[in-house]
């Protein structure tokens, strides 16, 4: 069975996490999937310069507590912060500084798991999720002290592992009780019952809410995900030293063959240079996960947050109606 999920997280209206999406992610998405009942998330390093972190986390709080003092009878679901734990990024002392002094409910980690960042946001009341591609990576990064797992499966979008949700959550599952958000392929509703019936606590969406109005992406890229689909998606570690996933479309329109890309150094990795391209990752070369085929039209995030609930209420339907009393 799912875990007991921890206040204020108890309080969503889907066991949704929008995930954090480099450069699309800010302010406006934030907020609006707060709003809309599950949690909204950012990377601290889409706030440039440094100093805007501290902004965009004053913003939030500020209007998300309007929020509730307006709507007492429906409250807005809490954020969190991903932070990028690789030693490239110069930035992460004084990110997390911001972050203690705002007491970010939910701090993301990837690419890295340091007990040191886990103990601090466990220190001021907050709870880690570690980004996880295997079971060996998931120990790690429980045993350094994460709160709970994020374990990216087949057909994430931007960086992702090869596993099927079937297999990592099994495996995880035969000895971590705790947290877990799975992540891969999941746009609509019947996928996040999916998440839970394979014991998951959260379902982890990203590549549907670029398709939004409130995201800030390139109007091609959210028409990109909209005529997307999962054959349309490329698997490669070019454009950054990881294997990540990208749409086809966008890789094709920076003149390269998406069926004959060459393999980047790893030991490299760089995110957003574009490897040995003049293309940039993100800003170029789009990511996407495979589910994006849910998505049909650019709209709201309180139209797909819409969407996806009357889609997870009518799955609850359906398989009552298939199981036996």
């Amino acid at each position: 069975m799912p875990t007991t999920l921890p206040a204020p997280f108890d309080r969503l209206r889907l066991p949704v996490i929008g995930s954090p999406l480099f450069i699309v992610s800010g302010p406006e998405l934030v907020i609006a999937q707060c709003k809309a009942g599950i949690v909204g998330s950012f990377p601290a390093l889409n706030a440039r310069p440094q100093s805007l972190l501290d902004e965009w986390l004053h913003r939030i709080t500020e209007e998300l507590a309007a929020h509730n003092r307006d709507n007492p009878d429906r409250p807005a679901a809490p954020y969190a912060v991903n932070q990028i734990v690789h030693r490239s990024n110069d930035r992460l002392e004084a990110d997390m500084a911001t972050c203690e002094k705002w007491q970010v409910p939910m701090v993301i980690t990837s690419l890295g798991a340091r007990p040191e960042i886990f103990d601090a946001v466990r220190n001021w009341g907050g709870i880690t999720m570690h980004d996880v591609i295997n079971n060996r990576f998931a120990h790690k990064a429980i045993e350094k002290g994460a709160t709970g797992l994020i374990p990216v499966a087949a057909g994430a979008g931007g960086h992702a592992g090869v596993q099927s949700p079937f297999a990592l959550m099994q495996e995880i599952r035969e000895w971590f009780d705790g947290l877990v958000a799975l992540s891969g392929s999941i746009a609509n509703g019947y996928s996040v019952l999916a998440a839970q019936a394979m014991r998951a606590d959260f379902a982890y969406i990203g590549s549907a809410f670029i398709a939004t109005g409130e995201a800030n992406a390139d109007a091609r890229y959210k028409e990109g995900i909209v005529e997307g689909s999962a054959e349309g998606i490329v698997y490669t570690n070019l454009f950054t030293g990881v294997h990540g996933n990208y749409l086809r479309s966008s890789i094709e329109a920076s003149g390269l063959d998406p069926d004959d890309l060459p393999v980047s150094d790893p030991s490299k990795m760089n995110f957003g240079s574009g490897g040995n391209t003049k293309a940039k990752a993100w800003k170029d070369i789009w990511g996407s996960g495979q589910g994006v085929g849910a998505v049909k039209s650019v709209g709201s995030v309180g139209d797909m947050v819409d969407r996806i609930e009357r889609e997870y209420r009518a799955a609850l339907e359906e398989l009552r109606a298939k199981v036996p009393d």
